[in-house]
């Protein structure tokens, strides 16, 4: 919400591909390609289903890669919101850091997905009408009064560049688009944040409608965030290019409507917490530690596990910006490593374990070598000269597939030759 803000402010509508384009993207996949499967087969985390589907190793491997990608992004929420705090109360960030992680952890150790769920409809509805009392009031500023004179004038004052949604005018620039758009929309499909949900539905009808639904009102809410964005270009032009939304909020909200404001930030960070906190400690839990721990009651196992993500991520948040935002760049291991397994294990019978296993390791080592090298698209000294710019992310998913259905055929020879031979 806050990001996507600033990003369409400097770039215009081609910055919304990852959000809400992509993100919005991912949730009607979900209900088309996974949510239905998943749903029959009665899982509680996703990594379950590499077991259920491959075996062992590839479950433990599908939760070591996944875990750690959390940590950033819950130390980001925490950071956010103990910023909100300083500003509001004058709070120390550390202070409010902590006391944050506290808040979170604490009503996630209370009830779990009924937490989740319940505190996370609540918040969606403060989200939905902060987000729409601030563009109307913006809105209004612009019209002199009016909200529609003001929506009639950003349309006139945004330029054709900015008002470009999808950049078709320049090959590069599309397929670097394309890249961003995978990766929110193919990313995180792999995600127990959003799977989780889908398990935790009353059948899997619900499932899929909720997912399509949701996808409506995620592109419904990504409207607000789109006009504040050029809005603001049009109102402030000179200003700094970040913070844009905290930024309109103080200049153009009375003090009632900006307390609505500040809370709906707050709602919509805490939202963010609580579903990033259950996930990967269920993970931890169901799939790491039980099998080790049989004895040991796997509610207890959840709760040590919430709060142990939480303690890493509190001290990921202390460690600064740069680990956290590179850890942030962990969320592409869904799509590099989670998501080629996942899908060629729901909708094909093709490949096992050792396919599956392959995939996750080509594609997250092709993955980690750009990353580690700072290259920011595949190949880049040997393939940016030629006039391509392709998305490493994307691109290394294409490796993982390529590796699935190569072992996946070497496999089936192996299959068929031994029907054919007993003895060979």
């Amino acid at each position: 919400m806050l990001t996507a803000t600033d990003t369409v402010r400097a770039h215009g509508l081609v910055g919304a591909a990852l959000d809400p384009i992509g993100a919005g993207l991912c949730l009607f996949l979900a209900g088309w390609l996974i949510a239905r499967p998943l749903w029959e087969m009665r899982l509680l985390t996703l990594p379950d289903f590499y077991r259920r589907r491959f075996d062992e190793p590839t479950e433990r491997l599908s939760a070591v890669l996944m875990i750690p990608t959390y940590f950033g992004w819950i130390a980001a929420q925490f950071v956010a919101l103990a910023q909100l705090l300083q500003l509001v109360f004058d709070l120390d960030p550390s202070i409010g850091i902590v006391l944050v992680a506290i808040v979170g952890m604490l009503y996630t150790l209370l009830g779990g997905m009924w937490s989740v769920t319940l505190t996370d409809a609540v918040q969606l509805c403060v989200i939905a009408l902060g987000l729409g009392l601030l563009t109307a009031t913006v809105l209004a500023e612009l019209g002199e009064g009016s909200v529609l004179e003001g929506w009639l004038r950003l349309g006139r004052e945004t330029t054709e560049e900015r008002a470009r949604l999808v950049p078709t005018h320049d090959a590069r620039q599309f397929v670097t688009w394309v890249g961003v758009v995978a990766v929110g929309a193919l990313g995180n499909l792999p995600g127990q944040d959003l799977t989780q949900r889908i398990f935790a539905s009353r059948s899997a009808t619900t499932a899929m409608w909720a997912c399509h639904i949701a996808g409506v009102v995620y592109f419904a809410l990504g409207v607000f965030t789109l006009t504040l964005g050029l809005s603001a270009d049009v109102l402030v032009p000179g200003y700094a290019q970040t913070a844009t939304m905290t930024m309109l909020a103080s200049l153009f909200l009375s003090p009632i409507p900006a307390v609505l404001f500040v809370l709906a930030v707050m709602s919509a960070v805490l939202s963010t917490i609580d579903s990033a906190i259950l996930s990967p400690a269920s993970v931890l839990a169901q799939n790491l530690l039980s099998p080790r721990l049989p004895k040991v009651d796997p509610l207890v196992l959840n709760r040590w596990s919430v709060v142990s993500v939480t303690i890493a991520s509190v001290i990921t948040a202390f460690i600064g910006e740069s680990a956290y935002s590179l850890l942030e760049s962990a969320y592409e291991l869904g799509l590099v490593s989670l998501l080629v397994p996942l899908l060629m294990g729901i909708r094909t019978v093709l490949g096992g374990p050792r396919a599956a296993l392959a995939s996750m390791i080509s594609g997250t080592l092709l993955w980690s070598v750009h990353l580690a090298l700072g290259w920011t698209s595949f190949l880049s000294p040997f393939v940016d000269p030629l006039g391509l710019r392709l998305p490493v992310a994307l691109t290394s998913a294409l490796v993982g597939l390529v590796v699935y259905l190569g072992v996946a055929r070497r496999e089936q020879v192996r299959a068929w030759a031994g029907a054919a031979d007993p003895g060979a």
